[in-house]
């Protein structure tokens, strides 16, 4: 391996990788010109949509009306034909037009119908091409981040550490790959969650400016849905930004941090949360504060997904030379030696980036678990590195 570092030109490499970068960026801005481009046309056709919409309601209504008039025309021309006598030809020669003339318009107006009901469902399928077009672009944008951000490395760094480059290659690419879908998981919820919300408010909101214009009572039951609407969201987002990085863990520490996010997950959740806490609550160096608070963060998650579990039970023991963390619950358990293999030839970041960021941190992660009789995950820490 040395031998390979003493004759390889690394220049060459670097002015390689730094002309990859270069192309690399070019295409990640054009990906990201097409995908703002096509945000804006989606937008541009919700607003056609509406419109399509109002159109299609009016014809209908007009085409309602012209048939009620057309109706009564015929009756008036049936009248006037039959009973001749009473009636002059002049008379029957109007109501005849009249009826032709209400015939026509109708088959006009249910033509436009026709038309207006196509182009809306023709106008709803190329939003929803758009759409895929615009997620399939934020994708690749994000792919195209990590290449940048594994190009863009130390390359003298990685001259000098040869020797071990395969494992930390490994290890490296599980972090990129991990924190990548971290962000498409975030980016998701805000999708489907604050995102989704805030386009219905724009819309509600531009319906209570056509109520407010018309002088409509229904404008105080609008603004109250959209009150309730807006904190709906709210509740969205900071949601979703303590489960991404919770701002208590910097001020107030680990254990206050997982007592709030305990507290909020029983109100939200079916199952029973417990904590026990016991000796002193120190602060500790934020990266242990971290790994611990997602250890727990991702066993609670995996307990409420995949076990089964109606009984949770969270302890933190910092008595002794170590600070000992336990997850345990009363699901249905599985095979931990087969899963551990599985998840080892995939891109999975489980328990398996548990005992990574643990082990990173000098401590041993333990996870016992039996089909059937629940799963128990325990990390030790040693205190005197971690404790400020």
């Amino acid at each position: 391996m040395n031998a390979l570092v003493d004759v390889f030109d690394f220049s060459i490499l670097d002015k390689v990788i730094k002309e990859t970068t270069k192309a690399i960026e070019s295409s990640k801005e054009s990906l990201f010109e097409i995908a703002e481009s096509a945000k804006d046309i989606h937008r541009k056709m919700e607003s056609d949509l509406e419109r399509v919409n109002l159109e299609v309601q009016q014809v209908i209504e007009k085409v309602d009306c012209l048939e009620s008039l057309y109706k009564k025309a015929r009756v008036r021309l049936m009248e006037v034909s039959r009973d001749f006598q009473q009636y002059s030809e002049e008379d029957i020669k109007k109501a005849y037009m009249y009826a032709q003339e209400l015939q026509v318009q109708l088959a006009v107006e249910r033509e436009r119908e026709i038309g207006l009901r196509l182009k809306r469902d023709e106008l709803i399928r190329s939003m929803v091409r758009v759409k895929e077009m615009s997620i399939k672009a934020d994708e690749l944008v994000s792919r195209v981040d990590i290449a940048l951000t594994f190009l863009n490395g130390n390359l003298t760094e990685f001259s000098q550490q040869m020797e071990g480059m395969q494992q930390k290659q490994w290890v490296g690419g599980r972090i990129i790959l991990a924190q990548e879908e971290e962000r498409k998981r975030v980016a998701r919820e805000i999708h489907d969650g604050p995102a989704q919300t805030l386009a219905n408010v724009v819309l509600r909101a531009e319906y209570c400016e056509k109520l407010l214009a018309a002088n409509r009572d229904e404008i105080v039951e609008e603004l109250h849905q959209l009150k309730k609407i807006v904190r709906g969201s709210l509740q969205d987002i900071r949601r979703i930004i303590f489960n991404l990085r919770p701002i208590t863990l910097d001020d107030l520490g680990l254990i206050p941090t997982i007592k709030r996010y305990i507290e909020e997950l029983k109100i939200r959740e079916e199952f029973e949360v417990f904590l026990e806490v016991c000796g002193d609550e120190l602060r500790l160096k934020s990266p242990y504060e971290v790994a611990l608070f997602r250890l727990i963060q991702e066993s609670l998650n995996n307990a409420k997904k995949h076990s089964q579990a109606t009984r949770i039970a969270v302890s933190i023991n910092i008595t002794g030379d170590d600070i000992n963390v336990t997850v345990s619950d009363n699901g249905i358990g599985f095979d931990v030696e087969k899963v551990l293999a599985e998840a080892a030839g995939k891109e999975s970041f489980g328990l398996l980036s548990m005992k990574e960021r643990i082990e990173l941190l000098n401590g041993d992660l333990k996870i016992d678990s039996v089909p059937g009789y629940g799963t128990r995950i325990k990390a030790v820490i040693p205190r005197e590195q971690a404790v400020l």
